[in-house]
């Protein structure tokens, strides 16, 4: 079933990361101001500290087991999707809602299918 190498989501981490950071201005939102635009861009960045602290391919850092950051994946998807709700922007225009509850979502379909430790060079998962 989890068949995303954890080198795969390491580069899906960053690409998505910076895209949050961008998306009030990629999907024209950036006006709305408050929370619609500070939640997507302090998710991008908290994602790529934490995907630079985490213990795969692309962490330089890594101390942060996968597992764990597949945890924070999961809160911080499911805080992106449900924030237009906990926060009252779902009444706003569709180009400013819909990003955050399709990433956040997308994120999660990304984490189920995703390995939860790197391969190691012999061709084995790594220990924790």
């Amino acid at each position: 079933m989890r068949f995303i190498p954890t080198k795969v989501h390491g580069v899906l981490d960053y690409i998505v990361g910076i895209a949050l950071i961008a998306a009030p201005w990629l999907f024209g939102f950036a006006s709305v101001g408050g929370a619609a635009v500070v939640i997507p861009i302090v998710l991008g960045v908290g994602l790529i500290v934490y995907s630079l602290f985490t213990k795969y391919e692309w962490g330089p850092f890594g101390f942060i087991p996968m597992p764990v950051h597949l945890v924070f994946d999961i809160v911080a998807s499911l805080f992106l999707a449900l924030s237009p709700w906990l926060f009252g922007f779902a009444d706003e225009a569709l180009n400013v809602w819909l990003p955050h509850v399709v990433v956040g979502a997308a994120v999660i379909v990304v984490v189920l299918f995703s390995q939860p430790q790197p391969v190691t060079t012999r061709g084995r998962a790594a220990t924790a």
